[in-house]
């Protein structure tokens, strides 16, 4: 019985130990985790922290900044269609080929952006408005006209853009302590008092009447010569107005014909000069000496007045039969098939405009990457320093009043039908 007895318990341990779970495996306790760290590659850099603008551009209106992609934009603004789109298309043309011979800005090209304001204060403050806001528009050869030019001016001074219009002479608009207006053209005042000596003191004259088209150059250019020839001595006989675009101007040229002047000056452009020269045989102003503005200088008014221009005389800035004229002429006629000085009196000094803006914007132009940046406030200050830039029609030195014409007026007379330096 007690073997019988020990057999069961036995036997009822091993089923109790059969049927039991299993104990857990011993399972390996991970030790503290550390950050996973991937070994840099041996072939690779660090990558570059993208460069930020250059110290420059921290100053007064920042910088234009241009991507590889872009260009430099120069601005020009004029008459491009109209009565007086023949200065617009003449002077940007000359333009072009400025930035075809300088147009490089540390292997950026430069480009010329034309707009066409009308030659009115209208339309040359629709045209600052439209460029300004062009991030990669950097300076300005113009505006043409001295009313655009004015209402333009608040413009390009709010934003940091340099202007060198070619043409532009009213003498009030270096008079307004702008920053950003400089002219490469003579003033009306340097014009006008040297036309009134000429007159004077050259050719005689001691009775002088007057004709103007009304605008700001014109009207404004009248005055200098008068204020000036009165001056001197001399007697102002008529000072009379004409309406711009008009092909009569009998009733006008009668008033002058009847105070019996020794000579006439008119204030203006050559489309309204030329009709005044053909009429004035007729008014009984035969014999009296007609004197122009540099607005009627060029080969347009030549064809316009025929033989009745013998004996014109008109101011210009050009310097006759210089070896850089002789070269550029060339290349403006094979370029649009006209001579140069045809259309307008400002070719030379359009061209020379964009090269000596182009000169300034590379003097302060830092390429950083692939990207060029133009410090605005220091362009504005390198034309206003600009000294000595020679250019086809004369030298380039600024005043601080952003007077930059250094050369002065040229006075030529009509001889044989063509324009001839005066004596």
């Amino acid at each position: 019985m007690k073997r019988i007895a020990l057999f069961v318990l036995l036997v009822a341990a091993l089923t109790l130990a059969a049927c039991a779970p299993a104990a857990p495996a011993a399972t390996e306790v991970p030790a503290a985790e550390a950050p996973a760290v991937e070994a840099p590659a041996a072939t690779e850099a660090p990558a570059e922290e993208p460069a930020g603008e250059p110290e420059a551009c921290a100053a007064e209106f920042g910088c234009a900044v241009i991507a590889k992609d872009q260009t430099v934009k120069v601005g020009y603004s004029g008459p491009m269609t109209g009565d007086y789109s023949q200065f617009g298309v003449d002077m940007s043309s000359a333009m072009k080929l400025a930035v075809a011979d300088f147009g490089d800005v540390q292997g950026f090209k430069v480009e010329m952006a034309i707009e066409d304001d009308g030659g009115g204060a209208e339309g040359g403050a629709a045209v600052a408005n439209k460029l300004v806001s062009d991030p990669t528009f950097v300076a300005m050869a113009g505006h043409a006209f001295s009313g655009a030019t004015a209402a333009a001016m608040p413009i390009y001074e709010q934003a940091g853009v340099p202007m060198m219009s070619p043409s532009a002479t009213n003498p009030d608009l270096t008079t307004k302590g702008s920053a950003v207006f400089n002219r490469n053209a003579f003033t009306d005042t340097e014009q006008g008092k040297g036309a009134a000596k000429y007159l004077f003191e050259t050719l005689g004259v001691k009775k002088l009447a007057f004709m103007h088209d009304g605008t700001d150059y014109g009207q404004g250019l009248a005055k200098v010569v008068e204020e000036t020839f009165v001056g001197l001595g001399g007697e102002s006989v008529a000072f009379e107005a004409v309406t711009p675009g008009e092909s009569d101007y009998s009733a006008p040229l009668a008033a002058v014909a009847a105070k019996k002047p020794e000579a006439l000056y008119f204030g203006g452009y050559n489309a309204e000069a030329a009709v005044i020269v053909n009429q004035m045989a007729q008014a009984g102003l035969t014999g009296v000496t007609f004197f122009g503005g540099d607005g009627i200088y060029g080969k347009d008014f030549l064809s316009k007045v025929g033989d009745n221009g013998e004996g014109v005389y008109a101011a210009t800035l050009v310097p006759p039969g210089t070896d850089s004229i002789v070269k550029f002429n060339a290349a403006y006629l094979a370029a649009y098939g006209t001579e140069a000085g045809v259309l307008s009196a400002y070719t030379w000094n359009s061209y020379d405009a964009v090269g000596a803006l182009i000169q300034a914007i590379n003097s302060v132009a830092i390429v950083q990457g692939d990207t060029l940046y133009i410090p605005r406030g220091a362009l504005v200050e390198a034309v206003r320093m600009m000294k000595d830039y020679q250019g086809i029609a004369g030298v380039i030195t600024c005043q601080e009043t952003g007077e930059c014409n250094a050369s002065g007026p040229v006075f030529y007379i009509i001889k044989d039908g063509n324009w001839v330096a005066a004596e």
